[in-house]
């Protein structure tokens, strides 16, 4: 049986597709059971994945650095959001969920209990003097008062020294409340697997177009634009970035795209990071351009071998140290330590944002392995430099941790490297795709390996 089912993204009535209210409730629910197993009183968050997930409401990909949002759930109670100006407005108009009076919702209601205008600090941008932390710190202490838990420690996943400060001098205690938001968001619900692999599947069409644009000549950031067009043409919410990196800028890894221009017999691979409807994905997929060298191929098979690894270990009980242990260590490919060669070998969870729990590294993860259960969702990257000195390749799946073992929900072909581009054809032929990019390496003569004999090279001239 598919677990991770995809569907179109229209509601019918016909079709029982994504829940979006079952989605609200039962995130909530995971982020509640999480806080009355924790030690803490209640736990506010500015960052906006964790908001999204307490209180189930979006103002922009615009707001995700700014920090100026902020929502509290406290123990035993509700999800209260403090949003940025005329946002607050609209959640009281369009998400009844956040009021938490008796009867039906309103907007008043919700004015009153979970949906209120605030702001933060704007990461420092306001005057210091304008009071605005203590502000922030005024509302949060009122709420905590209220409900009989400002004695107890107050978990917050990121915020400013300001806010900080201002809670710390309202008698406040605060500690780390990220743990309480990361295993609550751990294992996904079955409307976030399909959103997951909803999203995924756009990625798959973004790769297919990708595959036929590429060829020589193109540069790395018009491939960049090509896959942002396909995404939000599909209904992506946020194309969060695209690596493209290609030629020598593979080896070492630079994580971030430029404007080269991609050559015949070029290694270029991708990482292509959307969202739909909040949910990421992080998927790699390694071509070449024309051609592909040998040791090229070489590079792609040894890094799909340490990637097929991986994915036949994974089930519920493994750990991220059984993965972790097929995978090399950072001085078999080049690197002094584990910290230099740092998300190479890799995993990760995704969810709302890319990189969730569990983690997957040799950095962490065989002195501190994280147990796998049935409904995690994670990523699994590998990446091997070939032989030449400059090429190298990389690879990515997401994975769902089934009943019995998992289901890959990155689709497009990557059991062997594909070749992109036009086929050449010689005056004998079609041109070989498993080939030198400089020419004279692909005959015996350009190699040093024969040598034309002497007759055959002059011209004839001291015959007559």
């Amino acid at each position: 049986m598919v677990t991770a089912q995809t569907f179109g993204p229209n509601a019918v009535d016909w079709e029982s597709r994504v829940d979006v209210g079952r989605l609200r409730q039962e995130r909530l629910v995971r982020l509640t059971a999480e806080l009355e197993r924790s030690e803490l009183g209640a736990v506010l968050s500015f960052d906006f994945a964790n908001i999204r997930y307490m209180t189930s409401t979006h103002i922009g990909t615009w707001a995700m650095d700014k920090l100026i949002r902020f929502a509290l759930l406290p123990r035993g109670g509700d999800p209260i959001v403090w949003d940025f100006g005329s946002a607050a407005r609209h959640h009281q108009l369009y998400n009844p969920w956040l009021d938490h009076t008796s009867g039906p919702p309103t907007p008043e209601g919700a004015a009153q209990t979970g949906a209120r205008a605030g702001i933060s600090t704007l990461r420092g941008a306001f005057h210091p003097a304008a009071g605005i932390a203590e502000n922030v710190a005024a509302e949060v202490t009122a709420v905590l008062h209220e409900r009989g838990l400002a004695g107890a420690p107050l978990g917050i996943d990121v915020a400013e020294m300001p806010v900080l400060a201002a809670l710390a001098a309202a008698g406040i205690t605060v500690t780390d409340g990220q743990q309480v938001f990361m295993e609550a968001r751990r294992i996904k619900t079955r409307d976030e697997i399909t959103l997951l692999a909803q999203a995924c599947s756009m990625v798959d069409a973004a790769y297919s177009e990708l595959y036929e644009f590429l060829r020589p000549g193109v540069r790395e950031n018009e491939c960049v634009g090509l896959v942002s067009k396909v995404l939000y043409d599909l209904g992506s919410e946020y194309v969060e970035g695209v690596n493209a990196i290609s030629g020598e800028r593979c080896s070492p890894h630079p994580h971030v795209y430029s404007d080269r221009l991609i050559r015949p017999g070029d290694p270029a691979f991708f990482d292509i990071l959307h969202s739909y409807l909040g949910y990421r994905t992080c998927y790699y997929r390694t071509f070449a351009v024309g051609s592909a060298s040998r040791a090229q191929r070489d590079a792609y098979v040894r890094c799909r071998d340490y990637m097929d690894q991986a994915i036949a270990l994974v089930k519920p009980g493994a750990t991220t140290a059984d993965i972790v242990s097929v995978w090399p260590r950072a001085d078999e490919f080049g690197f002094t330590d584990e910290m230099a060669a740092f998300a190479l070998q890799y995993g990760h969870g995704v969810g709302l944002s890319i990189w969730e729990k569990p983690i997957f590294s040799r950095l962490v993860s065989i002195d501190h392995p994280e147990t796998l259960a049935e409904g995690m969702v994670f990523a699994l990257e590998t990446y091997w430099p070939a032989s030449d000195g400059w090429s190298a390749a990389r690879i990515e799946e997401e994975l769902v941790v089934t009943a019995d073992g998992c289901e890959v929900i990155t689709k497009f072909p990557a059991e062997e490297l594909l070749v992109a581009g036009r086929k050449f054809w010689t005056a004998g032929g079609a041109l070989q795709t498993l080939r030198d990019s400089q020419s004279h390496l692909n005959t015996p003569a350009g190699r040093g390996e024969t040598r034309v004999p002497a007759a055959v090279a002059g011209d004839g001239s001291a015959a007559g």
